[in-house]
């Protein structure tokens, strides 16, 4: 594996790990971030399951955007994630950046999610 990779996979446990500390029983937003595409999931870690996810893979969001990998599309997702959310019951949740910073995209993603009526 290379070096850069080992990195990126510790800091992910390290935030994953602070993260399902704080959790407390709520469930965790994980965001995923590719040079194409974002992804939005919404884990339940006591069950090991995906309650709700958005993308900008999905057919409804790709057809009004103008590409999957900007700030733009991650707050529709933010949005999509939210709303998706509050229709199953969830209102509090607890925010995963993964590996990444909390700029930019993944920044985009949180602040529309929290519009959209979630609290983290």
């Amino acid at each position: 594996m290379a070096k850069n990779l080992v990195v990126e996979a510790r800091r992910r446990a390290r935030v994953r790990r602070a993260v399902k500390k704080a959790a407390s029983g709520r469930l965790r937003l994980s965001v995923y971030r590719s040079s194409k595409n974002i992804y939005a999931q919404l884990i339940d870690d006591v069950q090991g399951v995906t309650i709700v996810a958005a993308s900008t893979v999905e057919k409804d969001l790709r057809s009004g955007l103008k590409t999957g990998a900007d700030t733009a599309a991650a707050q529709a997702v933010g949005k999509l994630i939210a709303e998706r959310a509050v229709e199953k019951g969830v209102k509090e949740v607890v925010f995963d950046r993964g590996s990444y910073l909390y700029h930019g995209r993944v920044k985009a993603l949180a602040d529309a999610a929290r519009e959209g009526g979630l609290t983290f």
